[in-house]
């Protein structure tokens, strides 16, 4: 069920209501500078060559 456009309002009120408008900005960076991260790594990690893994012994 998609969120409409009451619902973010909403949702946008509880946030400034909770932080206050002058620290939103503050969050918002932090956030987007934490995606950033997570796709950076997600990139290194696809970017590694499979490391060879130790075989089971059979007994």
């Amino acid at each position: 069920m998609p969120i409409g456009p009451t619902e973010l309002i909403i949702i946008l009120l509880i946030v400034v209501l909770l932080f206050g408008a002058r620290k939103l900005p503050e969050l918002a960076r932090g956030l987007g500078q934490s995606a950033k991260e997570f796709r950076k790594g997600l990139s290194e990690e696809e970017k590694k060559p499979e490391e060879s893994k130790p075989e089971q012994k059979q007994s």
